[in-house]
């Protein structure tokens, strides 16, 4: 993907202002962090500080320090986890956050002083401009994905005009368990020259967040049905929290004679939820007036924190086990122990020692925290921005979203690797990006009934390529006038007892009376006149039984 204008744009761009630029030192292709350096004029900001080592930030400095400000958009350690070092090593450079992000940075550094980590981040109001340097203005506004997470909207004004950026951090557009999803009319009319955004799940579609939920915990309760307790690790902060209250809410577990235990981080995680009560929905405070959030063993069912004097007698019986992600599993598969069910979050890399005592079974479980392809692309196409940037993502998925003619012909797209200098010239006339300069092509060979697709190197030596039909199968089907290939999975081969063509309990584009011909054709949808894929979804969805 190109970084830089296109030749005849270069023209146009002279007479434009580039008073902006972005310096990644580091975009999160696999799990080493973010951290970029954006240029507004005179201003250096620094956005996040996810870095394991953050030398590359003193190399080359010209100003005693790295940056002006540092500006964090949420708490988790991609984002987050070079903060303490970048603090005691330039104690006078000023960080600052959400008032949240502030109480929850120590969970990165539980070996320290809480309170003095949170004092070196300086909280700044929600959806409240403030001017943090002469002519430099930042505003923060709820992001979902996480308590506290924001998206970062930074105002520069020149005497000639105003420059306006915005880095979304990691964002989520529906509404989880205990956050809110990010509010799409907040945002809209900003005016905005440059989007920084991430590409976490590419252009992947994913279920109705409802749906997900219930998927899960209908697997949990079939292993609690069949004597196997469950165990599923977890970051410490966000996803295990969100699955708590899925345990304790969802109808499958409400008042069943059930142990949930809750270990190491992740119990440290729900302790510092409940110092954030009155910043979480007005739903999850309601329910909090009724019973605890978390610890709770008189209702069923009990949520436990895991102790070591509990550690003999757990997966004896059916039960439920929340642990870090860092964790040792064979510490609860012991051999006096009843069989287990490993769940390991998608999209998540967690490392499992596969070798235990008790009988185990491993398998993989979607409850997205960051928008999908069509929330991305919701999202730009609400802002409408001159630059769109694409960070925090695997090359593979980045480039599944630079390549969308939809981004392509409105947009300049940028997917910077770390350490590429991104110049952004704005000007007043919106400068249209040249075609994607990559195509990958195929042959196709009809031989009697037989036809062979041949695909290009450059497709079957992407890492993908190994999980793709692992089966052997690959399902085909016609998608407008396009054909589309999509491998089956064990999972899928082993639930073919039913139809797998029709979703009648699922809220998706194939049971949506919009969907005509495999296109929507519902003017409140974001994929108005997109073609779309059957169990593809969007918020407008309504049911072919809806009343009309």
């Amino acid at each position: 993907m190109r970084n830089n204008l296109s030749a005849s744009s270069r023209v146009d761009a002279a007479e434009a202002s580039s008073e902006l630029e972005c310096l990644p030192y580091s975009v999160q292709h696999d799990n080493e962090g973010m951290c970029l350096l954006v240029k507004m004029g005179p201003h250096r900001i620094l956005l996040d500080c996810g870095l394991e080592d953050i030398s590359s930030l003193a190399k080359g400095l010209t100003k005693s320090l790295p940056a002006d400000l540092v500006l964090i958009s949420h708490a988790h350690p991609d984002h987050a986890r070079g903060l303490l070092a970048l603090h005691k090593a330039f104690p006078k450079l000023p960080i600052y956050g959400s008032e949240v992000t502030s109480k929850l940075l120590p969970l990165n550094w539980l070996d320290e002083d809480a309170e003095e980590i949170s004092k070196f981040c300086h909280a700044l109001p929600l959806r409240s401009p403030v001017e943090l340097q002469d002519g430099l203005v930042a505003e923060l506004f709820p992001a979902g994905h996480l308590p506290g997470a924001v998206a970062i909207l930074l105002t520069y004004t020149t005497q000639q005009r105003t420059y306006k950026l915005l880095y979304t951090g990691d964002f989520f557009l529906s509404n989880s368990r205990l956050v809110e999803g990010l509010r799409l009319e907040e945002l809209r009319g900003l005016d905005l020259d440059v989007l920084i955004i991430e590409g976490s799940y590419g252009t992947s579609r994913h279920p109705h967040r409802r749906n997900q939920e219930n998927q899960l915990a209908e697997r949990i309760n079939r292993a609690i049905a069949d004597h196997c307790s469950v165990i599923l690790p977890t970051p410490a902060l966000g996803l295990g929290q969100e699955l708590l209250m899925l345990l304790r809410s969802h109808h499958h577990f409400t008042g069943r004679d059930l142990d949930i235990w809750v270990d190491g981080a992740v119990a440290t995680g729900c302790d510092a939820y409940l110092e954030l009560l009155p910043h979480l929905p007005p739903s999850v405070q309601n329910f909090a007036r009724h019973q605890p959030l978390f610890w709770d063993e008189r209702v069923r069912p009990r949520v436990r924190r895991l102790q070591s004097e509990h550690r003999p007698t757990v997966g004896k019986s059916p039960c439920i086990v929340l642990t870090d992600s860092t964790s040792d599993l064979g510490e609860h598969c012991q051999l006096d122990t009843g069989p287990w069910l490993i769940l390991l979050p998608e999209k998540i890399d967690i490392k499992v020692n596969k070798e235990y005592l008790a009988p185990t079974t491993v398998e993989s479980y979607l409850l997205a925290q960051h928008s999908d392809g069509p929330g991305t692309t919701q999202l730009i196409h609400n802002l409408r921005p001159q630059h769109v940037i694409f960070v925090h993502g695997s090359p593979a998925y980045l480039a599944d979203l630079t390549s969308l003619e939809e981004l392509q012909n409105r947009y300049h797209v940028h997917s910077p690797a770390a350490d590429t200098l991104v110049e952004l010239p704005i000007g007043d006339t919106f400068l249209q990006p040249a075609a994607p300069e990559t195509n990958y092509e195929g042959e196709l060979t009809e031989l009697g009934t037989v036809i062979t697709i041949t695909l290009a190197d450059v497709i079957t030596a992407d890492p993908r390529w190994r999980q793709f039909a692992d089966t052997g199968l690959i399902e085909a089907r016609w998608q407008g006038e396009e054909l589309v290939l999509r491998g089956l999975s064990q999972r899928e081969l082993l639930n073919q007892n039913s139809d797998r063509y029709t979703w009648t309990d699922v809220d998706c584009c194939g049971t949506c009376r919009h969907q005509r011909g495999q296109r929507c054709w519902n003017p409140a949808s974001p994929l108005y006149n997109f073609k779309v894929t059957l169990e593809g979804y969007c918020p407008a969805f309504e049911g072919l039984n809806d009343s009309q």
